[in-house]
């Protein structure tokens, strides 16, 4: 029995690395998809700017109220607009925007993917002579790596105009106050990490999703199976790329 699952669970890593490197033997040739990755950007992108504006502007907003009194125990209210820029540009903005786009794209893309599967739309597109591999996963990756750091960025913008309103109502911080203070605690390497976190972000989330619904099976219960694991195992993959990209980026910066 142990060696039955065991047997599975590495046939899955297997199935999942020949999926990643059939990708990046496939993006980067032609024909490219172009129409299709814009389409792909917009599905990711638009479409998640609603709930990507109000969940950034509310963790600005909230996190700077429950740090207020912690600081104003120590006299040290004057510190709370570097340390929202160190909380959101270094951690939430890139984290929340993940877990959102896990949630909302990735269980998108499997649910798709794993509808097209179970309904013999994908193998339909192998017998017209269109790759569907190049056509189905390798533009949502792609569209999926150039949007989340966008959607990340404008994240962090909209947190930070959440804790500037919370600033400004009990300080009467001017704007350009409250950003340069801000961005004085945040280095090129911060923002460098943040950039790298978002790419990595995007292509796990792409990745996953294709992955989960690109091998659905078992009908429509298998639909709803690949949407589901597609959101716990990029959420999970998140977490632990967010651990290792910190420390790498705090060996760099003391080392």
């Amino acid at each position: 029995m142990l060696s039955k699952a065991l047997d599975t669970y590495f046939i899955g890593i297997e199935n999942s690395y020949q999926f990643v490197k059939q990708y990046f033997k496939q993006a980067f040739v032609p024909p490219f998809h172009f129409q299709e990755i814009i389409h792909q950007c917009y599905e990711i992108g638009i479409k998640s700017l609603s709930l990507i504006s109000l969940t950034g502007f509310i963790i600005g907003l909230v996190f700077t109220k429950q740090s207020r009194p912690p600081l104003e125990d120590f006299g040290a209210t004057s510190w709370l607009p570097s340390l929202m820029g160190i909380a959101i540009v270094k951690a939430l903005g890139p984290l929340v925007t993940a877990l959102i786009c896990a949630g909302k794209v990735g269980s998108g893309i499997g649910a798709e993917l794993g509808s097209m599967r179970v309904t013999e739309q994908i193998d339909a597109m192998e017998v017209s002579a269109i790759n569907p591999f190049k056509y189905l996963v390798a533009t949502r990756v792609t569209a999926a790596v150039i949007t989340i750091p966008i959607l990340s960025f404008y994240c962090i913008v909209v947190g930070l105009l959440g804790s500037y309103v919370n600033i400004h109502k009990e300080e009467a911080t001017s704007f350009i106050a409250f950003f340069k203070s801000s961005f004085s605690t945040i280095s090129f390497l911060d923002l460098y990490t943040s950039i790298t976190k978002s790419i990595f972000y995007g292509f796990t989330i792409g990745m996953i999703g294709c992955y989960k619904g690109f091998n659905a099976s078992q009908g429509t219960r298998g639909v709803g199976k690949a949407a589901n694991q597609a959101v716990v195992t990029a959420m999970f993959l998140i977490f632990i790329e967010e651990v290792i990209i910190v420390q790498v980026a705090n060996w760099i910066r003391y080392y």
